[in-house]
C-alpha cells in the first residue's frame, strides 16, 4: 500500500516548484483534492487561484489584503494568458480531459496540466507531475473516503471518535457518558467492512447506538469479550486481538490504528499494511522504520570513521 501525505505533498511542491512555468499567471485547482494541490502551489509560487467552475464562470478573483500578489492586476480569471490546471492525482485520466475540454470551451490561452501524483503508464497524458505512485495507494486527504475503506478494519476510540480522558475510563458510569457523547473525529463516507475496537462486549449497545447517531455505516462490529477493563488491562491483548481479526480477514487490506505501538504490532502480526492516524505514518510490512533508522545511523557513524582513517592515512604519510 503506497502512502503519500500532505507533509510529502509540501515537501515535493518544493523541490519541484521549478517545473511550473515562469509563463503561469494563473493557478487553477480541479475540486475537491486537486484545491489542496492547487493551494499549496499557489501560496508557494504567490500567484493567484482559483477553482474549475469559477474559472468557467469567469467569477472575479479574490484575494486577501496583507500580500502583494504575483500578476495581482488580473481581475477576470479568462483574462489569464496561461494557466495552470490542477488535480491530485491521475489514474485513467478521465478527469483531466473533462476539466480540460469544460476550460477550452470558454478559454482561448495556454492550458498546462499537472497532476501532484502519476503512474508510470499514464505521464503522458499529463505536461507535469511530481511523484509516481503506484496503485495500490491511498493519500491522508482520502484515506477515510477511498474504495479500500470498504475492504478495511478500523479502530474506533482516537479513529472515529475521540480517547477518553482517565477520568472518563473507569469501566462504569463516567466511562458509558463518555460512550453517549464522545466527539466524533474522523468519520468515513463509504461503508467499512469491519471495526474492530478494544471497547469491551459489554459495552456494544452504547457503541452500536453511537455508530448508529453518526451515520457510520459498517459490516460487522468486533468487541472484546473480557469481564471488565481490568482483565483488559492484565492481558495487554490490544494489539493481538486486532491483529487476529485483520488476518482472519482475508479480503481486508488496510488496518487504520490510532497508537503507533499497537499499529506496528499489528502490522507485524498481521503481515499487512497499518495506517496510524497517530504518526499519519502507513507501517507496511518488510519497511521497518526503527531499524531503517538505525541502519542509516550506522552507515552515518561508518562513514565518518571511514573519512577519519582515509585522512589520517594521508597524514600519517605527510613529512613532519
Amino acid at each position: 500500500m503506497n502512502y503519500r501525505s500532505i507533509s510529502d505533498l509540501s515537501a515535493l511542491t518544493s523541490k519541484y516548484a521549478s517545473k511550473v512555468p515562469q509563463s503561469v499567471d494563473l493557478i487553477v485547482g480541479i475540486p475537491r483534492s486537486g484545491m489542496l494541490v492547487a493551494s499549496i502551489i499557489s501560496l508557494k509560487l504567490n500567484l493567484p487561484l482559483t477553482d474549475l467552475y469559477a474559472f468557467i464562470r469567469n467569477d472575479e478573483l479574490k484575494r486577501g489584503t496583507t500580500r502583494t500578489y504575483k500578476y495581482h492586476e488580473l481581475a477576470k480569471p479568462q483574462d489569464a494568458k496561461q494557466i495552470l490546471l490542477v488535480d491530485d492525482s491521475i489514474a485513467t485520466g478521465n478527469s483531466m480531459r473533462e476539466a480540460v475540454a469544460k476550460v477550452k470551451e470558454v478559454y482561448p490561452g495556454s492550458v498546462v496540466t499537472m497532476a501532484a501524483f502519476a503512474q508510470q503508464h499514464n505521464v503522458d497524458a499529463i505536461d507535469l507531475y511530481l511523484d509516481i505512485v503506484e496503485k495500490p495507494r491511498v493519500f491522508e486527504w482520502n484515506i477515510m473516503h477511498h474504495h479500500y475503506i470498504t475492504r478495511a478494519c478500523l479502530d474506533i476510540d482516537g479513529v472515529l471518535c475521540v480517547d477518553p480522558t482517565a477520568d472518563e475510563n473507569d469501566d462504569g458510569q463516567c466511562y458509558r457518558a463518555f460512550l453517549a457523547g464522545a466527539k466524533p473525529l474522523f468519520l468515513p463516507s463509504v461503508q467499512v467492512a469491519h471495526l474492530v475496537t478494544s471497547r469491551l462486549e459489554k459495552y456494544r449497545p452504547e457503541t452500536e447506538a453511537w455508530l448508529k447517531r453518526h451515520g457510520v455505516s459498517y459490516g460487522k462490529l468486533h468487541m472484546l469479550n473480557l469481564p471488565s477493563a481490568e482483565e483488559r488491562r492484565r492481558l495487554n491483548m490490544h494489539h493481538t486481538f486486532k491483529a487476529r481479526i485483520y488476518k482472519e480477514q482475508l479480503q481486508a487490506v488496510l488496518f487504520i490504528e490510532s497508537e503507533e505501538l499497537q499499529a506496528r504490532e499489528i502490522m507485524r502480526l498481521s503481515n499487512k499494511p497499518v495506517y496510524c492516524t497517530a504518526t499519519n505514518e502507513m507501517y507496511v510490512p518488510g519497511v521497518n522504520l526503527s531499524a531503517l533508522k538505525a541502519v542509516t545511523l550506522r552507515k552515518g557513524q561508518s562513514l565518518k570513521r571511514k573519512i577519519f582513517e582515509h585522512l589520517r592515512k594521508i597524514f600519517s604519510r605527510l613529512p613532519a
